[in-house]
C-alpha cells in the first residue's frame, strides 16, 4: 500500500475530484485546505520578506492506494493540476506498512466494503 500526497491548486480540485474518481480501483481520499510559498526565485530580484510571508491557498489531498494503481493516480494527479508555472505544487509517496479501517476494526489492504 502506498500514501499519496500532493498539493495542488484549490481551482484544479473539482477536476482532478471527477477524474480521480473514474478511476477503476479508486480508494477514495482526503482533501483538506492548506497555505503555502515557494522558496525564494533565484531570478527576480523580489522582496526576500515579500516572498517569504506572502501565503498563496492550496488545496491538500491525501490518497492511500494499493501498489497497484499508485502510478496511474500520480500520474493523473500531475497530468491535472500541472500548469505548467511555479506553483503548481507537488506529488509525493510513501510506503504504508499496516491500514485499519475503523468501522470494521480490520487490517489489510484498503478494498472497498
Amino acid at each position: 500500500m502506498k500514501e499519496i500526497k500532493a498539493i495542488i491548486r484549490p481551482s484544479k480540485l473539482p477536476t482532478l475530484r471527477e477524474k480521480l474518481r473514474g478511476l477503476p480501483g479508486f480508494p477514495g481520499m482526503t482533501v483538506s485546505k492548506a497555505e503555502g510559498c515557494s522558496a525564494p526565485s533565484l531570478h527576480s530580484p523580489a522582496n526576500l520578506k515579500e516572498e517569504l510571508t506572502d501565503y498563496t491557498p492550496k488545496v491538500r489531498i491525501e490518497i492511500v492506494a494499493p501498489d497497484e494503481i499508485c502510478d496511474s493516480i500520480v500520474d493523473l494527479i500531475v497530468h491535472t493540476a500541472q500548469i505548467g508555472q511555479i506553483g503548481d505544487g507537488l506529488v509525493w509517496v510513501t510506503d504504508i506498512t499496516r491500514a485499519v479501517f475503523l468501522y470494521k476494526s480490520v487490517a489489510g489492504p484498503i478494498e472497498r466494503p
